[in-house]
């Protein structure tokens, strides 16, 4: 089945380039199949490549989908056109009664700031705390699981001596998992970060699971609540260039920058870089859909606020 988006979105054109079956709202609108809905909260700079690159994702699977896109009240951002944000983004009053399979919530580039010190701060907080009853399953990516952990377990984040830049080796930690069930015993994910959460900040929490981990870039993915909340501390969604195109840009503009770890064949930033995480990405994000909102969420999706957000995951 298809992704539902608008049809003047960008992201359409690229989807349909690469064969992923995009269907326009109107073609949506007389089928009689509930879709599910997936709110995405982009704090991301480059809004359009975010939008795309989770678009493409979201899309790679059997499920019908039909996405909401929102961003914070009251920010004009620098690296998108307002028209793309008047024509495509809601903001979180008019999206407040609504109710959500799922919700997606961006990394964003503050991560060096207190979390207090940002200022769309408290009204992440908000957010934050209606997707409690209003989301059944949020899926929170590098910074957004460093700010969702925070707020929702106090797990603080601690500054790295050196950047945690580029594509790392993982595996999967705890074999009952079902967000990475048919997943390799070792796979691949970007990571661009100056700050981590700590293990040992997370096994003391009994509501989290640490569910992946790597060696070189420590825990990976995090659930709770039989998924209600998943933590995820990398991009796998990033494209094949993502982190070329930060590490040129950084370079351009005398930034203390190292090339990034296990990117470019042997390290020589002239050649092009090898994507080595797209299968693994497509597992993660199709599992999410599959096990954590569509076998999960009840048919009405005014009920999610019914459910028991503190119940833990059994497998």
């Amino acid at each position: 089945m298809p992704i539902n988006i608008p049809g003047d979105l960008p992201a359409v054109n690229v989807l349909v380039r690469e064969n992923i079956f995009v269907m326009t709202q109107r073609r949506a609108q007389s089928q009689d199949i509930r879709p599910l809905r997936i709110l995405i909260l982009n704090l991301m700079p480059t809004k359009i490549t975010t939008e795309t690159q989770l678009a493409r994702l979201l899309g790679n699977t059997p499920l019908q989908v039909e996405i909401d896109l929102m961003a914070m009240s009251g920010r004009t951002p620098k690296n998108t056109p307002i028209e793309h944000m008047i024509a495509f983004y809601k903001n979180f009053p008019s999206v407040k009664a609504n109710f959500y399979d799922g919700m997606i919530i961006t990394g964003a580039p503050v991560e060096q700031m207190p979390f207090e010190r940002v200022d769309y701060w408290p009204e992440l907080c908000d957010i934050m705390e209606w997707s409690k009853s209003h989301v059944h399953s949020t899926f929170h990516i590098c910074w957004g699981a460093q700010a969702g952990l925070y707020y929702h377990y106090g797990v603080p984040k601690i500054h790295l001596p050196r950047k945690m830049f580029g594509v790392f080796k993982h595996r999967v930690t705890h074999k009952g998992s079902i967000l990475f069930r048919g997943s390799d015993d070792i796979f691949m994910v970007p990571h661009s970060r100056h700050t981590t959460i700590m293990r040992g900040d997370i096994v003391k929490i009994p509501a989290l699971k640490i569910l992946a981990e790597s060696d070189e870039a420590g825990v990976y993915a995090i659930s709770t609540n039989e998924g209600r909340q998943l933590f995820i501390t990398g991009h796998s969604e990033y494209d094949p260039e993502t982190l070329a195109l930060e590490y040129f840009r950084d370079k351009r503009l005398g930034l203390a920058i190292h090339v990034p770890y296990n990117y470019f064949p042997n390290d020589d930033d002239t050649k092009t870089p090898i994507c080595t995480w797209r299968s693994s990405a497509n597992l993660l994000y199709s599992n999410w859909l599959n096990y954590f909102v569509y076998q999960q969420t009840p048919f009405d999706a005014r009920n999610i606020s019914d459910l028991d957000l503190n119940k833990h995951e059994s497998d």
